[in-house]
């Protein structure tokens, strides 16, 4: 699928909508779109690929499928064995502290995990770390003030996060599973953009809409408008010698 495009948008956001049903189509989708996004800037085939919080593998499949070495770090054994087993090359492990070596990686992999860390200059530093001078970085997350910012409780965590809960427990009968301050972080666009700028040890290649089925990269530069209207931030980063 071309990318930005209007059929790509409403591919992914069909498989999101299918989510809970069919997460195997889902997440094989959205691996696809990822590595696609990755090998615009740095081919897959014969490179170390590091993918930090990646679930159960979803991703990690696709980069071997184009010939990486991927290794799979997750921090949740919930998450690690969703699938039924655990991933070959998996390792239950946090983007706080890695155990990889400095410059281990060609690639560096992180989607939709920063939102979900306490402390995400660390964990970005912890990225930087272990990629190897002039290697990319991939770094995704959805941003608090986003339509999907509250995640299970969006939209309205626009009412406050714990009325949104409450919300969503009279509407499920469930317990959300994120909770604003534990495991879910109000996470902007503005003051990531701001922090990563001043970094001396990355450069960024794009910042943009990850989704957005056109002017993906404009509604990044947009003050205000970005913090709504980007939805999910991506950006891809050169680590720099």
């Amino acid at each position: 699928m071309r990318d930005p495009s209007l059929r790509r948008s409403l591919t992914l956001f069909r498989a999101f909508l299918r989510e809970q049903h069919d997460p195997e189509h889902c997440y094989g989708l959205l691996a696809r779109d990822a590595a696609d996004q990755i090998e615009r800037y740095e081919p897959l085939e014969g490179r170390v690929v590091a993918d930090i919080g990646g679930g159960s593998g979803h991703f990690t499949d696709e980069f071997r499928r184009r010939g990486a070495q991927s290794y799979l770090f997750e921090p949740d054994r919930r998450e690690l064995t969703a699938r039924g087993r655990i991933p070959p090359g998996a390792v239950l492990a946090d983007g706080y502290l890695l155990p990889l070596a400095d410059g281990a990686a060609d690639v560096c992999f992180s989607s939709n995990v920063l939102e979900h860390v306490a402390d995400p200059r660390t964990f970005l530093s912890e990225l930087v770390r272990v990629t190897r001078p002039g290697g990319l970085i991939y770094l995704s997350f959805t941003n608090w003030l986003s339509p999907w910012g509250g995640h299970e409780t969006a939209p309205w965590h626009y009412l406050g996060a714990g009325r949104a809960r409450t919300l969503y427990r009279w509407r499920t009968g469930r317990t959300a599973k994120h909770t604003l301050g534990e495991n879910l972080f109000a996470l902007h666009v503005g003051p990531t953009l701001r922090h990563i700028r001043s970094r001396d040890d990355v450069r960024i290649v794009t910042a943009r809409s990850r989704y957005a089925p056109f002017l993906a990269e404009t509604i990044p530069r947009l003050p205000v408008v970005r913090e709504v209207a980007t939805w999910n931030l991506l950006l891809i980063l050169r680590r720099l010698p």
